[in-house]
């Protein structure tokens, strides 16, 4: 009997080792980290400036190396005494054997002169004695805390490029959503940490599922106007509203084709709401859908644009659906339960989404975000009974999504690698919601 037990513990103990490797694999996050070591840079000039200015740059640069992914940073309690500000001060032999053990440093220094602010970085393979170099970069600009904190990520992602695959970093990329905090629901954006936080739409009133376009030009939003629930656009190049047709109808969850040149919504103006697909400006429009029971938050594989995902009510609660852009061949994805908000990965494998798998009278079960691959429908579950957890958002680089989740006791924003691993909390002001990560 207890053999019986143990072989069963086993089977499921291999069947997660094994789903997590196909996880990894497929966000680029089952590569060998590379250990890094950081020291924080060193001032280059006596300005007064410096200290808050070196604080900013290097907790910077060590959180977006820290939750990029791709390296295991070496704990600063292990580094040697004297650290580097210049090339010439690097001591090899300090760095590559224990206690730090680095493959590679990154090191640095930052000064304040005539109120511009110099960057100098490099990144050294401390183990090639004979040729370290891998990097060297130096920034200016004003002086100011966004400056440093711009500068700090432009360095990260150009180590994340380097060691990472020559797959580009995230640290300049910007997520959008929905805040409460002015008293309105509008449409609020922030830098990929949460740093930055502003406020793009003033429309007072309730403004829902906010899209950035592909080029990073555009938010395609729905918002409840005097006629209804209508699609907006919004122009970030103009910082203001600009026009989309009025459709007639309930018009929500606006999604964008990889290739910027197409706009899917779920629209009620014949009936249910059912999926249509409209050019940029609102003409050109298609009905993808017919089938009874409301069609609602389409979104495109962005990598073929050839396919459609979504949710249907046709079988009774809600189901992720896919199907061709043109309508065709239209298919089940989960099996069970209460599944919403799909997203589709870059690489086009993978769609994240919100599932409670075990839903109904007397059934206990959360709303917890699932990551399944679409050839195989084998899925792993990347949240685990912390709170309701949906509206789930990939990251440029494949390595990381953004969702909203109740863990903390109200609605806020939390971003995870991958993999499930890294979770952190990028909001804390009032309810924020519904998160978009920009395409770059």
């Amino acid at each position: 009997m207890w053999a019986l037990v143990l072989l069963a513990i086993c089977c499921l103990l291999s069947s997660a080792i094994l789903a997590q490797d196909w996880v990894k694999t497929g966000t680029s996050l089952g590569v060998a980290k590379v250990r890094l070591a950081v020291p924080d840079f060193k001032p280059s000039t006596s300005d007064p400036q410096n200290d808050a200015l070196l604080k900013t740059f290097n907790d910077t640069l060590w959180n977006d190396l820290d939750v990029s992914g791709v390296v295991e940073l070496v704990s600063k309690s292990f580094y040697p005494l004297q650290v580097p500000g210049q090339p010439t001060e690097v001591n090899f032999l300090a760095w590559n054997a224990p206690p730090p053990d680095a493959a590679m440093l990154a090191f640095g220094s930052l000064g304040v002169a005539a109120g511009k602010l110099t960057v100098q970085g490099w990144l050294y393979d401390v183990k090639n004695t004979q040729s370290p170099q891998v990097l060297g970069k130096q920034y200016s600009d004003t002086s100011s805390d966004a400056a440093a904190r711009i500068m700090a990520h432009k360095f990260a992602d150009e180590i994340i490029f380097r060691l990472g695959g020559g797959i580009t970093g995230i640290a300049e990329t910007q997520i959008y959503f929905v805040s409460d905090r002015s008293g309105h629901k509008e449409i609020w954006a922030m830098d990929y940490d949460g740093s930055n936080q502003h406020q793009i739409t003033h429309l007072g009133s309730i403004s829902l599922s906010p899209r950035v376009s592909p080029d990073g030009s555009r938010i395609a939003f729905s918002s409840l106007t005097k006629t209804g629930w209508e699609i907006m656009m919004f122009s970030l190049d103009l910082n203001r509203p600009v026009t989309f047709p009025h459709l007639g109808g309930t018009n929500l969850s606006p999604a964008w084709s990889g290739d910027g040149t197409k706009l899917a919504f779920s629209s009620s103006r014949g009936g249910e709401p059912e999926i249509y697909v409209s050019d940029v400006s609102g003409g050109n429009l298609h009905r993808m859908t017919t089938a009874k029971g409301p069609d609602v938050s389409p979104v495109w594989n962005r990598k073929t644009n050839a396919q459609i995902a979504f949710v249907s009510g046709r079988t009774g609660l809600p189901q992720i659906y896919t199907m061709e852009a043109d309508g065709t061949n239209q298919q089940r994805m989960t099996d069970q339960g209460y599944a919403v908000s799909p997203n589709w990965a870059p690489n086009g494998q993978f769609l994240t989404f919100a599932w409670v798998r075990k839903y109904g009278p007397g059934e206990p079960g959360a709303s917890d975000l699932y990551l399944m691959d679409i050839a195989s429908k084998q899925w792993v579950q990347l949240t685990h009974d912390g709170g309701r957890n949906d509206f789930p958002s990939w990251s440029p680089d494949g390595r990381h999504i953004v969702f909203q989740s109740s863990r903390s006791g109200k609605e806020e924003i939390w971003t995870m690698l991958a993999d499930g691993t890294k979770v952190q909390q990028l909001t804390f002001t009032g309810r924020n919601t519904q998160p978009n990560w920009s395409w770059k």
